[in-house]
């Protein structure tokens, strides 16, 4: 059964889109709305806005927009009547039975086919590293001193040396090749058929935050390539929004949490009772990964190797932290490589100590920086301090820049005034960090032809959602008809019919569209920058400008569509004309 316009509408108010969002992303308030890191695409400055009076967001970055229900639907990959059902459980509001729409049926089954399928082979693995087969793959977790208990918590499992042992099992399960191919775990192509993604690799299943496995890693045994395998990207498996253990991670508790980068470092950390260890899957440390970590904790450890690579990864992830709102720290591992080889050598309580001297973000880049530089060279320690100053002018707040001249100045034996001369120099040429400013929509840049003619349709609608009281005043020129394209044209309908009875809201006119595109145009139509308006007279003529341009437009479309043979074409001319003549003659102001 598909949920009403009553239900859906007492969800949507019940749930305030800056309180959800705000769970998910970092927000800060200017002016009217709310603005972020747009957690569907990687920036460094905030263009992903949310609005409390439409209750709707909008990235002007990436264009992603829509209410609080498509938030959640793109954001946790859910259907729309989980996404209705989630909020209404945070709402406390009683929901009737489930969509039992086809539609609705069909997805959930398919998600729930997925679902059974990596939990069987996940069964599956498990099994197979306690029989002899698995004997080899049993010895690698073993010399990697990881006990029963361990290996049971994780679920840890080992994929045959046989090509297609797993697809045999699920087959023989009742599951069919394209399901299993679509969850992951097995390959087509004319020479082999059907045949496992996984052989010959010890396996670590990948859960969710609700215990469900989503995917798989596997190592394989010996010296075979890639030495580490994971899922392809499915329905049910996105690797830039989950975590390696943070199902078990999310309950920790501690306060803070510690990102590794590889499975074994979380699964060795967890045995030595660091139970708020997670790892990135496969891939480097993402926007996503950290707007997850951010519903846990405030504070974030970072644990990479202390190779290279190791020391660039965690200069990448400070910058992802600072950028998501979390608090960033950096784990030293000298002289081991990795938290596995740490814990082994120095045991817990040693780790404990370096997770609480975990060093501070800013001097470890400053630290790592210094390696760039002879600091027995006059001028190469010089250019040295310029950077250090340079990286000074990143901190907006002048009391927190303070704090780190004075710090900085007193473990790099710097005279204080003579740093903070430097930064202020610095600063003075355009180094500060300037407050981030509301971005510009993209609507500009795709300007051309039939667009050029649509602007002032979006930029009406726009006016509308944000000033509904001029309602009165366009609806007297312009009705839904008079939008030439589809789409505005039937968002125009839910406006005027809402605003006619006192019931708009624009989040509630994207839940009348279904396809995923719509709903992201219909978001960017409530979202059309204005133009800079800076007087009354230039907000009048504005006004004027925009219902006169709409309703010309529809009288050219309204025109070629006609033949001059029509009984309809000469009367339509001259109405048309005379309304359009009409209506450049009235004033119009949006304040009256």
């Amino acid at each position: 059964m598909r949920f009403t316009d009553e239900i859906i509408e007492e969800v949507r108010s019940r749930n305030d889109i800056v309180d959800v969002i705000g769970q998910y992303v970092h927000l800060q308030k200017k002016g009217a709305n709310y603005f972020g890191l747009c957690p569907f695409h990687n920036e460094k400055s905030g263009s992903f806005s949310v609005s409390p009076g439409k209750q709707m967001f909008y990235c002007f970055g990436c264009h992603e927009g829509g209410n609080v229900f498509s938030f959640l639907m793109k954001y946790d990959n859910l259907t729309f009547p989980e996404a209705v059902k989630q909020l209404a459980d945070r709402a406390g509001v009683k929901l009737p039975e489930q969509d039992d729409s086809p539609e609705a049926r069909a997805y959930r089954d398919k998600k729930q086919i997925l679902l059974d399928i990596n939990k069987e082979a996940a069964r599956y693995y498990y099994y197979q590293l306690r029989q002899p087969n698995g004997q080899k793959g049993l010895e690698y977790f073993k010399d990697r001193k990881l006990s029963e208990e361990t290996m049971n918590q994780f679920g840890l499992g080992y994929s045959n040396v046989t090509s297609d042992d797993l697809v045999k099992h699920l087959k023989s399960k009742g599951y069919q090749d394209s399901q299993i191919i679509e969850a992951g775990l097995a390959s087509h192509d004319e020479k082999f058929g059907t045949h496992d993604k996984f052989w010959n690799r010890v396996m670590f299943p990948i859960f969710d935050t609700n215990q469900k496995v989503i995917g798989f890693g596997g190592r394989v045994m010996g010296d075979g390539k890639p030495k580490y395998l994971n899922s392809p990207e499915t329905p049910i498996f996105d690797k830039s929004r989950n975590l390696f253990g943070l199902n078990l991670a999310k309950n920790a508790r501690a306060g803070y949490m510690i990102i590794c980068e590889g499975y074994m470092d979380v699964i060795a950390m967890h045995q030595a009772g660091f139970n708020m260890a997670v790892a990135s899957l496969g891939t480097a440390f993402t926007t996503g990964q950290a707007q997850l970590l951010k519903r846990y904790t405030d504070t974030v450890i970072l644990s990479y190797d202390s190779d290279g690579a190791g020391t660039n990864a965690a200069i990448r992830g400070i910058g992802i932290l600072k950028e998501a709102g979390l608090k960033g720290k950096v784990l030293n591992l000298k002289p081991y490589k990795d938290p596995d080889e740490f814990i082994k050598a120095e045991g817990r309580e040693a780790f404990e100590q370096r997770i609480r001297d975990a060093e501070n973000p800013f001097f470890f880049e400053i630290r790592v920086m210094q390696n760039n530089y002879n600091m027995n060279d006059p001028e190469s320690k010089t250019e040295f301090h310029r950077e250090i100053a340079r990286k000074l002018c990143e901190f907006e707040e002048a009391v927190e820049r303070e704090n780190y001249i004075e710090a900085v100045a007193s473990n790099y034996n710097i005279a204080v005034d003579d740093l903070r001369k430097l930064v202020a120099s610095i600063a003075s040429k355009g180094g500060l960090v300037r407050p981030a400013q509301r971005p510009k929509s993209g609507v500009k840049n795709k300007m051309d032809g039939a667009d050029a003619e649509k602007k002032p349709q979006r930029l009406l609608i726009t006016w509308i959602a944000d000033e509904p009281q001029v309602f009165s005043k366009v609806s007297k020129w312009i009705t839904p008809d008079d939008f030439t394209d589809d789409l505005y044209k039937n968002v125009a309908k839910e406006m005027f019919t809402g605003l006619s009875s006192g019931s708009f809201t624009p989040a509630a006119v994207v839940d009348h569209f279904v396809d995923e595109d719509q709903r992201r145009q219909v978001a960017e139509l409530f979202n059309t920058n204005l133009i800079n308006i800076e007087t009354a007279e230039e907000r009048q003529k504005a006004f004027h400008d925009i219902i006169y341009d709409v309703k010309s437009a529809s009288y050219k479309k309204q025109m070629s569509e006609l033949k001059p043979d029509d009984p309809r074409y000469f009367p339509m001319i001259i109405d048309g004309k005379k309304k359009l003549e009409e209506l450049s003659r009235t004033v119009i102001s949006p304040d009256d």
